[in-house]
């Protein structure tokens, strides 16, 4: 039996002592379900955004490789028609919403590839939460082919 100093007489700590152990019962069950039920929401936001965060980083590095394959572009081939060739073909692979804005252009020696795009993810069910997912990113070549030879 616990012992709480604030009682007298041994009746009244039987009877206070039902009552404390009566308000303590169903605690545990109510937390892990409060518990599970957050963490299924957390389970579900994940799921549903890890894709298009995916995407986005696949067309990001994408974007990257296609100005460099147009810096490095040979004599013949256009550096311009290369770039947008390997955009638009990384666009189709990645999802990327129909309406999104996509320019190709030149600034200076070297092409420009810059796209823009929104996707709404479903973070909460039933519809509750939506983020806005917003894309935007300029790939300018970087590295050793910008690099002239006067070390």
């Amino acid at each position: 039996m616990r012992q709480y100093p604030f009682l007298m007489g041994d009746a009244n700590v039987i009877e206070t002592e039902k009552k404390y152990l009566s308000s303590e019962r169903g605690g545990a069950g109510v937390k892990f379900l409060a518990v599970l039920v957050v963490l299924v929401l957390i389970a579900n936001a994940g799921y549903n955004y890890i894709p298009i965060a995916y995407e986005a980083a696949n067309l990001r590095q994408e974007m990257d490789t296609a100005v460099v394959k147009g810096l490095a572009a040979s004599g013949q081939m256009k550096p311009l028609e290369v770039v947008r060739a390997s955009v638009e073909r990384a666009v189709r692979e990645n999802n990327v919403p129909a309406d999104a804005y996509i320019e190709i252009k030149p600034a200076g020696s070297v092409v420009q590839a810059h796209v823009i795009y929104t996707k709404q993810v479903q973070m909460l069910p039933f519809g509750l939460y939506k983020y806005r997912y917003d894309f935007n990113y300029l790939a300018t070549p970087t590295g050793y082919l910008l690099k002239d030879g006067k070390n």
